[in-house]
């Protein structure tokens, strides 16, 4: 009988809407008014991909879980109301966080924080935070034993209460290292700002000497430019001297930068591919699912509208930054400091930092009941 019932509502209604429902898994019948505001909502839920449900439901599971190994005391630490203004006060510098650090976990602990920052960063980002944090060891040694180096002073804040129908959020944050994740209404995910940096950004002695984490970023962004002829380049450059930090900073909010650079549709195919290339390589940095959805809201705000600058040396023997802007992203490098061996990146979001506008939404619509 319940199986005769759920088959009823799924065939109630006009066909396409109730095929619209039947995939929500929702019930339509005679008591449903189809209003406008009801019809826009099943295509909504049609045009939202099934895997960032897949996504969400991950991290709530991996949350979950990390939250139940906790004592009181950590528990009180780790977490936040999703509205407390520490959700946004994020850095990358070397200092102490709010929220509850590899320091203070149990051996048990440890790789259940672990557990919860691969829900929402690939193989390659993992790969790349594990780099970052064991460099703190190389640091150490450059500064000779300095204790602000640790690669323990990594933290896991959570914000709000997991649940399956709620908003909620989390944040892994060290230096050089900050991920800000925003579940809205547990179903889609949010992902900026992020923060990736290196120092150095190549090992120059010791045991790991060679190794540059970033070196991708840097090599594919020297590639582009110089793939550039005279013309394109007095368009793409727009400064001498590379610019001496990301523009972004840790700002709360990230605007449109000043118009500048050359746009993908004034070059040629080849140098086209090596942009995107560019851009595919930051959204590497996070699950396929969120990555693939990211690349396609990209791709339909226009990939000719999105601009290549770059500031600064050539090559690698002076300091350079470049910056890749579209009409809803921004990405940043920089690689000024120690003369050109300390590198940060970015990824900004003008409507999507912290699921600031989705959440804005979900209040309205609380708010409305």
């Amino acid at each position: 009988m319940r199986q005769d019932r759920k088959s009823t509502s799924c065939r109630a209604g006009p066909p396409l809407i109730a095929r619209l429902a039947c995939r929500l898994g929702l019930r339509l019948n005679s008591h449903v008014r189809l209003t406008p505001r009801v019809i826009a909502a099943l295509f909504l839920g049609l045009l939202l991909p099934a895997h960032a449900h897949e996504v969400a439901g991950d991290m709530l599971a991996a949350a979950r879980t990390f939250l139940s190994a906790l004592d009181p005391g950590q528990h009180k630490v780790a977490t936040y109301a999703l509205t407390d203004a520490e959700r946004e006060n994020w850095n990358f510098v070397p200092l102490a966080r709010r929220g509850l650090p590899f320091q203070q976990m149990t051996p048990s602990q440890h790789p259940l924080a672990l557990a919860l920052l691969r829900t929402g960063l690939s193989h390659h980002g993992i790969a790349k935070a594990n780099a970052i944090i064991a460099m703190e060891l190389v640091l150490k040694d450059l500064e000779g034993g300095a204790a602000r180096r640790d690669p323990t002073l990594y933290y896991v804040t959570i914000f709000g209460v997991p649940a399956e129908d709620r908003s909620w959020g989390w944040r892994f944050e060290g230096h050089h290292l900050s991920f800000n994740f925003t579940i809205i209404d547990g179903r889609q995910v949010a992902f900026a700002p992020s923060f990736i940096g290196s120092n150095p950004a190549e090992v120059r002695q010791g045991p790991r000497k060679g190794e540059r984490v970033l070196g991708q970023e840097e090599d594919l962004g020297l590639a582009l430019v110089n793939s550039l002829d005279a013309a394109q380049r007095r368009d793409a450059i727009f400064a001498e001297k590379a610019l001496p930090e990301i523009v972004t900073s840790n700002r709360k909010r990230a605007a449109p930068l000043e118009p500048a650079g050359i746009h993908a549709a004034a070059m040629n195919p080849a140098q086209r591919k090596r942009l995107m290339e560019l851009v595919q390589l930051y959204l590497s940095r996070w699950r396929g699912e969120l990555a693939d959805e990211t690349l396609e809201r990209i791709s339909a705000a226009g990939l000719d509208r999105i601009s290549f600058a770059w500031a600064g040396a050539l090559d690698r023997s002076q300091p350079r930054y470049y910056r890749i802007q579209g009409p809803t992203f921004v990405i940043e490098f920089d690689n000024f400091q120690n003369r050109g061996n300390h590198i940060h990146t970015t990824y900004r979001e003008f409507q999507g930092d912290f699921g600031h506008d989705l959440l804005r939404e979900h209040y309205a619509r609380e708010h409305a009941k």
